[in-house]
């Protein structure tokens, strides 16, 4: 396993870290059935192969992704790097609402701290962007819990290098999570670069492209309403179509490393400038192993800079959705 280790800190991380979106069951989105027990095999299975980073958010599962982390990571949390988010709160009616204020972020560090059964989060960061809390209200609200002890660093998702800004005024940031793979690239014009140069590690999400770059699909495929990427663009014709001509175009170099597409996409994430670790969703141990073979070779620059020109000659000609839109799409 690769460590790297967060800017000015001595916290080091897997270069894959474990998220856990899916195995939140309720909320899932389509991800499919969820074993609770699989998802514990798998979790300690990943630790036992040298993943220790894992990423979570308050909701994911209405807290249930957390509570299998607990029982997962039992007898084991020195060996791990927790993550997990705020701000949402969840209706009864089953409607999302966000809220950044301190107060919200208490109640939230408390509930996350006793569904883990641990007594510190290492990373608690905001999961959106919200106008509607001030930065300074929420900044100062990170500092009160690590004073507290309840939480080590702080972190943002999904922000703009202009929310950023914003947010260092008032205080000091270890993470950023944002959304990054071979086909959404957005972030390279000013975010990722500014992270690097204000020292602040990034944590890859979506680095499959939501299972698109792994291979799962063919042309002809299409997803059941319920699916949440049945409403995203990289699945909507004919932008779907255009991926497909470039997974067929991209197979002959995992060929030419004995990889699936999976393997070369996640690759190419993590030898990304920048990068810390990226996260993939895991529910199963064979999928552990199957991730863990993206660290057995190395892309030449020849191989990224035509992965490069494979992509620019598809012009897909998406929209990148901004982080309200993008919001709006998966929750």
């Amino acid at each position: 396993m690769e460590f790297r280790t967060y800017p000015n800190t001595d916290l080091k991380v897997s270069v894959i870290g474990q998220g856990t979106w899916a195995i939140g069951g309720k909320w899932a989105h389509g991800w499919g059935e969820v074993d609770d027990q699989e998802s514990i095999k798998t979790i300690r299975h990943a630790i036992d192969s040298g993943i220790n980073f894992i990423d979570t958010a308050n909701v994911y599962g209405l807290g249930h992704a957390e509570k299998i982390i607990g029982e997962a990571i039992e007898g084991k949390r020195d060996k791990v790097i927790l993550a997990t988010k705020f701000a949402a709160i969840i209706l009864e009616n089953g409607e999302i609402e966000w809220d950044a204020s301190y107060e919200h972020m208490k109640q939230e560090c408390e509930k996350s701290l006793r569904n883990m059964k641990t007594d510190y989060i290492d990373i608690l960061a905001i999961h959106w962007p919200l106008a509607e809390t001030p930065l300074e209200e929420t900044m100062a609200g990170f500092q009160k819990l690590i004073e507290q002890g309840k939480i080590r660093y702080a972190g943002v998702c999904n922000f703009t290098k202009g929310q950023m800004e914003e947010a260092l005024k008032f205080g000091s940031l270890l993470s950023h999570q944002l959304r990054y793979n071979m086909l959404e690239r957005d972030n390279e014009a000013e975010v990722i670069p500014y992270c690097i140069e204000k020292g602040i590690g990034i944590q890859v999400y979506g680095p499959l492209a939501h299972g698109l770059l792994a291979g799962e699909f063919k042309r002809g495929d299409v997803l059941k309403d319920e699916d949440w990427r049945s409403r995203y663009t990289l699945f909507e014709k004919p932008v779907f179509d255009k991926v497909m001509g470039i997974l067929e175009k991209l197979q002959p170099i995992a060929d030419g490393h004995k990889c699936k597409l999976a393997d070369l996409a996640l690759n190419w994430v993590i030898a990304k400038p920048g990068v810390t670790t990226a996260l993939v969703g895991m529910m199963h141990p064979w999928q552990v192993d199957e991730n863990l073979k993206a660290l057995e070779f190395k892309l030449s620059d020849a191989e990224m800079a035509e992965i490069d020109k494979i992509i620019e000659e598809a012009d897909l000609g998406i929209k990148i959705l901004p982080p309200d839109e993008y919001m709006d799409k998966t929750t």
